[in-house]
């Protein structure tokens, strides 16, 4: 079953359950990915690809939008909450990216590989190469900080 097919059978389970969370989430993406088909630039096919591209497109702008809301306390809590739930449901038609410590482990090899330890000028040298090499099993803002984060430490 195609991503495409999958949303189209959760967005009729959902109305089915009045469950507006889903329904409208799955509803989201149904318009991002009509928005991007529509862009000028587009090109190729409307396949699992091209809906796992629209769909971390929106992940990564909720996650966002979630730390910011939850920055906010007690006011921004709901809307947090809202967006946590959207990030969490639509990961799972999201390949998995590495954790935290496989991500330490790559970033101190990739220090140590382009001989950048302790120079710190030298993160998006580290971040570019990192990225380059395994951004499908990479978060980039992780890689960022962690890559900051040695290179200070180193």
């Amino acid at each position: 079953m195609t991503i495409q097919e999958e949303l189209a059978a959760e967005l009729r389970d959902a109305m089915k359950a009045k469950d507006a969370r889903r329904r409208d989430v799955v509803r989201q993406i149904q318009t991002e990915v009509a928005t991007s088909k529509s862009q000028a630039d587009f090109e190729g096919d409307v396949d699992d690809a091209f809906y796992q591209k629209v769909i971390a497109s929106y992940v990564k702008k909720m996650d966002k939008s979630r730390a910011e809301y939850a920055e906010l306390g007690d006011r921004g809590q709901a809307m947090a909450e809202k967006l946590a739930f959207e990030v969490d449901y639509l990961s799972r038609w999201l390949p998995k990216k590495l954790d935290e410590g496989d991500t330490r482990e790559l970033v101190i090899a990739a220090i140590a590989e382009l001989g950048a330890a302790g120079d710190e000028k030298a993160a998006g040298r580290v971040t570019g190469f990192l990225m380059k090499s395994r951004s499908a099993d990479l978060d980039g803002s992780l890689v960022s900080r962690i890559v900051g984060e040695e290179l200070q430490g180193g």
